[in-house]
């Protein structure tokens, strides 16, 4: 998973690399904001189309066609960020939100990570994208770090994960 700790101004093509990590921390104060219109420009369809994938239709509209620039409270309760903390925690945070990520199952985060992403853009999937999600989660159970985890459930004890 990648993870945007944004902080300041997140504008253009700053903000179009946010959006294609998988996770995006912002910090109370930052100016979100797309201004292809103020610039007489057209956006490219791949840079919209992975707007309108987390924020949608309707409000990929309004930021493009406005090129107004939104405050974090908004930018979150549109879903363009995931999290708005203070000022001087963003880096705190992100760190603790990385470093929570990274103690968790890498096939999981993997194998999960594909199947969203597999499910946002093809909301209908074909009978092989459907197989190749099953044989996905199939495998999990076949995997060492899967066994592992059980066992330190049970231990009640943190996992040592092997990526296998």
């Amino acid at each position: 998973p990648v993870l945007a700790a944004i902080n300041g101004h997140c504008l253009g093509g700053g903000l179009e690399l946010a959006v294609r990590c998988d996770l995006r921390l912002c910090a109370a104060s930052a100016k979100l904001g797309m201004p292809p219109a103020k610039l007489g420009l057209i956006y490219s369809h791949t840079g919209l189309e992975r707007f309108i994938d987390v924020i949608g239709v309707a409000q990929t509209k309004q930021l493009f066609l406005t090129g107004r620039n939104l405050d974090a409270a908004r930018a979150e309760r549109i879903g363009l960020v995931n999290e708005v903390v203070a000022d001087d925690e963003v880096a705190e945070a992100a760190l603790a939100l990385a470093s929570e990520i990274a103690a968790n199952a890498p096939l999981s985060m993997t194998g999960n990570k594909r199947a969203i992403e597999t499910l946002a853009r093809f909301p209908r999937l074909s009978e092989e994208q459907e197989r190749e999600l099953v044989e996905l989660r199939r495998s999990c159970f076949a995997s060492e770090d899967f066994r592992e985890g059980i066992r330190a459930f049970a231990e009640r004890r943190a996992p040592r994960w092997r990526g296998r």
